[in-house]
């Protein structure tokens, strides 16, 4: 039994393992503001991103180690806070300075709901709390100002001789699309460079602020185009989507190898249209295959984030601009999406925890 002050409060919170990166709360210097006041106890958990899957689990644990190793302790509250940590880019860092990491979501062909799956990954994370960025970088096909109601035009102002953006903003996200720019019944007509240029300009002369995530909804396909954006853009890591037949699952197999190509670590797939539930009968109905995005993920040693079934509400939030994670928050379809932005939220932190410990084993090795 060890004594009840700080040092002994922390060697019991040593116990305690952040699920995701492997590491006690200390070591990852979570534990802050650790207060003793006879023998009851307070102190916060500082998690790496408010839409932790895991907060309660370590919360419990917490409090179970310090009961185990102090009998006699009293009330122990324990708060839970969040520090997204960034993604360290000097690129990122000079084109975005205020954006912590930015994630592309991406497709290797059309059809599979990439968009869907962005917009509603973007509110999720929203309502969990994080500040997130949406950029419709589909300039060919942008969707985003349909799916999150706006119609309006971005302000613009000068900032020290040249003109800057404000993004558009709805359900707690910031957004930018060039649906937003030009007529909606007229087609963009681009070249590569032009496309690539444009998605430049959205990041350099928009003011996003200050951003947990900045999310990109990028074109599908695995061309040209794609492998130029995706070049430009400082990625902290991607998306894939997918759904379980065969033929999506060859281009997903094309867009992972994309972003190997470029470094770009993929940070899970997400598996959409993955059954459909009749609502008379309650019968599950397995329409384009079953299990081909954990398979995929499986074959690749990449996370699987989660399955989002076929549901008409997910579409019609599309059609109607009300995304199924903001107008139908109880449902189990937007709990499952909730569940996939937390899991993809995991997979960030993990992500830069790595990166982290990379750059501290250069440099105590630069010889290796």
């Amino acid at each position: 039994m060890g004594t009840l002050n700080e040092s002994g409060i922390l060697n019991s919170l040593r116990r305690v393992e952040d699920p995701d990166l492997h590491k006690d709360l200390v070591t990852l210097n979570m534990i802050k503001n650790l207060k003793i006041d006879g023998n009851n106890i307070s102190f916060d958990i500082e998690l790496t991103t408010p839409a932790c899957p895991l907060k309660d689990l370590m919360k419990n644990n917490a409090i179970k180690a310090i009961k185990e190793d102090f009998p006699e302790v009293g009330n122990v509250v324990v708060n839970i806070t969040s520090n997204v940590r960034a993604h360290v880019d000097n690129v990122k860092d000079a084109m975005l300075p205020g954006v912590k990491n930015t994630i592309a979501v991406a497709s290797g062909k059309g059809g599979v709901g990439k968009s869907t799956v962005a917009v509603n990954l973007a509110v999720a994370l929203a309502k969990d709390g994080a500040k997130v960025g949406l950029l419709d970088a589909d300039v060919y096909g942008p969707s985003i100002p349909l799916m999150l109601g706006i119609d309006q035009k971005p302000k613009i102002y000068q900032d020290a001789g040249s003109s800057k953006m404000l993004p558009l903003e709805n359900y707690g996200i910031k957004l930018m699309s060039i649906g937003f720019l030009v007529d909606e019944n007229a087609p963009v007509i681009w070249r590569g460079p032009m496309a690539s240029g444009a998605i430049k300009q959205f990041m350099s002369d928009v003011n996003w602020g200050n951003l947990d995530y900045l999310i990109y909804d990028l074109p599908p396909g695995t061309g040209d185009i794609q492998l130029t954006l995706v070049q430009t853009i400082p990625l902290t890591g991607a998306v894939i989507v997918t759904t379980p037949q065969e033929v999506a699952l060859i281009d997903a197999r094309k867009g992972l190898k994309m972003f190997e190509r470029v470094n770009v670590p993929v940070l899970g797939i997400v598996e959409n249209m993955s059954y459909f539930i009749a609502p008379d009968t309650g019968k599950k109905y397995d329409i384009f295959g079953l299990g081909g995005g954990k398979k995929l993920s499986e074959e690749n040693n990449v996370p699987f984030l989660g399955e989002i079934p076929i549901n008409t509400n997910i579409r019609e939030g599309g059609d109607t601009g009300k995304p199924i994670v903001a107008s139908m928050p109880d449902s189990e379809y937007a709990n499952k999406i909730m569940e996939i932005a937390r899991n993809l939220a995991a997979q960030v932190s993990i992500a830069n925890s790595t990166q982290r410990e990379k750059k501290i084993e250069i440099f105590l090795n630069p010889q290796r």
